[in-house]
């Protein structure tokens, strides 16, 4: 261990960019000094600093307990908010500034339960110890800045390395979640694992199933949404994390023999992941563009082909099948998802983009009708945008030919569905009668039969497009007329 302070030049640096909150720190420190309390600026903030970025949340240490520390803070800005008592977190804004603080803390999992046993601590260093990495383990002291920094964890900011306070072992025992945020790091900031944290990592990948889905959840999302998220996945795969919280990722490492040769699955949905990403819009751009980072997105192409180990099959001939596996991997997703504690809104969309990832194939073989085309858009409703990019990213044939044809077959799709949009309003198409007529000309209440008449006039407005009010109301009659309830009227 050791405590070396930074070249006076770099600290001036790394004070520079905190400059936008510094009133703020100083203002913090001097109030919990007054109430005879010491606080710390912790972790993040301070890692970012050094690494020439701007933090936006505030965390801080403080050795005194969460009823003082609510105090100080009411006094400071009066809107506070608990955030876990319990764990000693209370939280407060001021303007646009919002900051945490935690009393120290030296608390670890019971290696059964799913919750951390807490336990407050009494001093700086020993909060730091428990940190989860050297990087993390840093801190400012307020008012003063005084930088601490026990576990070299400026050394491994400069040699991009991830090492643990304590021992790999001791630090993963005490909270497992530490080790996907490894591969969280790997993928945000392009950080290298040390080889014992390594070690460790795969030695200890079990005990991850004894931290809640949520908080697996969380750590995952964070990654995927990282810049580099193929990185942190692979860590994930080769250290056998993913085989827990993950599984149906590594289990895309098909073998792949000289009788039967097809595309690695695991690679190629790497791949597509990358390919989908780069496709992303500007953060600051309209919807249709899918402003990135886009969750949904890079789910949907992580998982779209999870469907496939389920469905393959060796044909005569030394070719391989997954047929319906579009249809499989929809369900796996959702499942998996489900299990992950994704709200449900995200777990459909990602389902429904896996559902269709493969409608567009054939397009370039048979020209599309226009109610083929019709029903692409309708099918894909407000997930358009993201499946434009999850068909285009899916396509990793290193054949220039095919690859150049298949884009052009598609740009010539959302040329059509431009054009039929302009002239239909597609995202919005509806059957020419809605309910109240229906119920008028065909004289029903409203109950299952409305339903099927308007499902009916629906499919004829995606088949044959727009006909008009009156048309629409003979072939309604006409449908009618064939319907057991009309006899039965009659």
């Amino acid at each position: 261990m050791s405590d070396r302070q930074p070249p006076a030049a770099l600290l001036r640096e790394a004070v520079a960019q905190l400059a936008p909150v510094l009133p703020v720190l100083t203002d913090l420190g001097e109030r919990f000094a007054a109430a005879g309390h010491d606080v710390a600026l912790v972790g993040g903030p301070v890692r970012d600093a050094f690494l020439g970025r701007t933090p936006t949340d505030l965390d801080l240490t403080t050795s005194a307990r969460p009823e003082e520390t609510e105090a100080v803070l009411s006094a400071w800005s009066g809107t506070t908010w608990d955030m876990g008592r319990a764990f000693g977190t209370i939280g407060a804004r001021k303007g646009g500034t919002v900051v945490e603080v935690t009393t120290y803390r030296a608390d670890a999992y019971d290696g059964v339960t799913r919750k951390p046993v807490v336990a407050f601590g009494d001093s700086l260093e020993d909060d730091l110890v428990r940190r989860d990495f050297a990087c993390n383990a840093m801190a400012l002291r307020l008012p003063d800045l005084v930088f601490v920094d026990p576990h070299g964890g400026l050394d491994d900011l400069a040699a991009r390395v991830l090492r643990t306070p304590t021992t790999p072992e001791v630090s993963f025992g005490d909270d497992p979640l530490r080790m996907m945020r490894a591969a969280r790091f790997v993928a945000q900031l392009g950080f290298v694992p040390a080889p014992e944290v390594l070690t460790a990592m795969r030695e200890m990948a079990a005990s991850i199933g004894i931290v809640s889905a949520e908080r697996v959840r969380e750590e995952l999302v964070k990654l995927l949404l990282a810049d580099h998220p193929r990185a942190g996945l692979e860590l994930l795969v080769a250290t056998g994390l993913a085989a827990i919280v993950l599984p149906e990722l590594p289990a895309l490492q098909l073998e792949v023999d000289e009788h039967h040769r097809h595309k690695d699955v695991y690679e190629h949905s790497m791949t597509v992941l990358e390919q989908a990403i780069d496709l992303e819009g500007p953060a600051d751009g309209p919807p249709e563009s899918v402003p990135g980072p886009d969750l949904v997105l890079r789910l949907a192409a992580l998982l779209h082909d999870i469907g496939k180990p389920a469905t393959r099959r060796f044909e005569e001939g030394g070719g391989v099948s997954f047929h319906h596996h579009e249809v499989v991997g929809a369900k796996l997703a959702a499942k998996r998802m489900r299990a992950l504690r994704f709200d449900k809104e995200t777990t459909r969309a990602v389902a429904r983009l896996v559902e269709l990832h493969l409608r567009f194939h054939g397009y370039g073989d048979g020209q599309w009708t226009d109610s083929a085309v019709r029903r692409y858009v309708t099918d894909a409703g407000e997930l358009l945008p993201r499946l434009h990019r999850l068909t285009r990213a899916d396509c990793t044939t290193r054949n220039v030919k095919k690859a150049r044809r298949l884009s052009r077959a598609y740009d010539d799709l959302e040329v059509r569905i431009e054009r039929l949009t302009a002239a239909e309003e597609l995202k919005a198409v509806r059957p020419e009668l809605d309910g109240h007529a229906i119920a008028e000309v065909l004289g029903i209440r409203p109950g299952p039969v409305l339903g099927r008449a308007y499902a009916f006039l629906l499919a004829l407005r995606l088949d044959e497009g727009l006909l008009g009010p009156e048309v629409a109301r003979e072939r309604l009659l006409a449908w009618w007329a064939e319907q057991p309830e009309s006899r039965a009227a009659d």
